[in-house]
């Protein structure tokens, strides 16, 4: 059984933001300016070790080495590509992999199949929670290109994450994917895709769906995706503006049968220390948004709680269908969204001794 934690790669300057918003943006400027809306409301959330550059290897090791210690066992990157460019990539091949905790410790990629945003915090509730050229096109052609570049780049390391020996691979909308090239033509792109891989003599890989539809969840399978997790799967984003970690949790944890009898393959559970994407929208005070970045609010959230959430998804993992069960954290460093496991100077390592605690 392992711990794999998905890794935010957005926190150093990139020439895109730079000009969208000024010269060293990062959202480290969100997360400390960010004030409570509500009478014992947690904000601004501070990390204890400081705000840090994630392309400086020093400074990400130190965090991989804690994160590992208390019993993260993998972590995965996700990875901005749209037809061959990329934003953030100095993340995992700076500062990850250019330490010597990260070229050690297992690793994999999750395809953030959109771009970041454009306006940070967002303003203005006019406009869609992802505008369409935020939204990434691709073809089979582009597929085979992504996945061969991921064949030479990462997949070939010693230490990049295996499921039943083949490279765990992700799509974070893997709705968005099915629907943009079509069930035929996606089953189509992961077919050429596993052939490329076996003709550079790589074993496949093991593709994971992330959070399919209601309206796809019944075609991953053949499709040719071998499980399906979340990223965060926490509040009910339709439900009231404050809501208790305790409940949602216990809630979501509930729903982990039937999204595997949906997909009728493996579900891998993933549990958050919590949800608050306040340091992403503008405060608009009562008349807020009912969307992203102002959506639900979890509130009560605390280590021992998050122990208990983990402690299920370890359980059910072990006991689902497959050969090498994974339970994913949301997350490492998600800090302008209110989940991570770095430490903050409201728990200290708290959240990490819970992995330690539910291993």
């Amino acid at each position: 059984m392992r711990f794999a934690a998905y890794v935010y790669p957005g926190w150093h300057p990139i020439p895109e933001r730079d000009e969208r918003f000024h010269p060293g943006f990062t959202e480290w400027e969100l997360v400390a300016s960010c004030t409570p809306r509500f009478v014992g409301h947690c904000q601004p959330r501070v990390p204890a070790l400081g705000p840090y550059d994630d392309r400086d290897p020093a400074a990400v090791g130190e965090r991989i080495r804690l994160a590992v210690a208390h019993g993260v066992d993998a972590f995965v990157y996700g990875l901005f590509w749209c037809r061959g460019k990329r934003v953030f990539e100095e993340a995992l091949d700076r500062g990850f992999l250019g330490s010597p905790e990260g070229r050690n410790t297992p690793f994999a990629v999750m395809w953030a199949n959109r771009m970041p945003r454009r306006v940070l915090p967002v303003r203005r509730a006019d406009v869609p929670v992802i505008e369409r050229d935020r939204l990434v096109p691709s073809d089979v052609a582009d597929f085979v290109q992504l996945i061969e570049f991921l064949a030479e780049r990462y997949f070939r390391r010693p230490n990049y994450l295996t499921v039943g020996g083949k490279p765990c691979f992700s799509i974070f909308d893997s709705t968005f994917f099915i629907k943009e090239l079509g069930p035929d033509h996606a089953r189509e792109a992961i077919r050429r895709a596993r052939s490329l891989l076996a003709e550079r003599g790589i074993p496949g890989m093991h593709l994971a769906a992330i959070e399919p539809a209601r309206d796809v969840i019944g075609l991953v399978r053949d499709i040719g995706f071998d499980s399906v997790t979340n990223y965060v799967l926490l509040p009910d984003w339709k439900g009231p503006f404050q809501q208790d970690y305790v409940e949602c949790a216990a809630r979501r944890a509930r729903e982990w049968p039937a999204i595997a009898a949906a997909a009728d393959l493996p579900y891998f559970p993933s549990v958050a220390t919590g949800w608050d994407a306040s340091p992403r929208g503008a405060d608009f005070g009562p008349a807020r948004p009912d969307k992203y970045p102002w959506s639900p609010i979890v509130t009560g959230e605390h280590p021992d709680r998050f122990c208990e959430a983990l402690t299920r998804a370890r359980r059910f993992a072990e006991g689902a269908d497959s050969e090498e069960p994974l339970a994913f954290i949301a997350s490492l460093n998600e800090w302008s969204e209110g989940h991570y496991l770095e430490p903050d100077t409201r728990f200290g390592t708290g959240w990490l001794e819970a992995v330690r605690a539910a291993r």
